[in-house]
């Protein structure tokens, strides 16, 4: 499992770090995004222990949520690029700064929402161990990309 959740990260991070990283080209990046899609999903299958019932709603409930958080991640690697070529230019300008920080904090209250409104729905039909254990492993999925993200991330000057 460690290995797998290794390998999500820094798909993950490859997918969020367009500034930074080396380019892919688009066709290598769609087949890395699939397989990752598919890593976690198999990654959360193995952790979760859902009975027949409880997965039919599951699924459906986690695929909604996936499309949800990918909009709040395309927003991130928005902002990341756009610090990114900022960066690259030299000295970011306080107006620069103050408006990616704000970008930033917006991404982070939307993600706090997003995992409110799904845990609350997941609540409807799952136990609420196995709810809080879906959004264990969704906070560990996302601190470890923020982590990576935090090490390949220069800080503002």
């Amino acid at each position: 499992m460690p290995r797998l959740m290794c390998c999500v990260v820094i798909g993950a991070l490859m997918a969020a770090l367009p500034g930074f990283a080396q380019p892919v080209s688009d066709t290598n990046m769609e087949i890395l995004k699939e397989k990752l899609k598919a890593d976690k999903k198999l990654l959360i299958a193995g952790n979760m222990d859902l009975t027949d019932g409880e997965a039919k709603q599951f699924w459906s409930i986690y695929e909604a949520y996936q499309k949800d958080l990918e909009a709040i991640n395309k927003q991130l690697g928005q902002t990341i690029t756009t610090y990114a070529e900022a960066f690259n230019n030299g000295t970011i300008s306080n107006d620069t700064a103050k408006k990616l920080l704000n970008e930033a904090l917006s991404v982070e209250e939307q993600e706090i929402k997003l995992k409110r409104n799904y845990a609350d729905k997941l609540g409807k039909v799952l136990p609420a161990t196995k709810a809080a254990r879906y959004i264990q492993i969704v906070n560990k999925i996302r601190s470890l990309i923020k982590f990576e993200l935090a090490q390949q991330i220069p800080l503002v000057y």
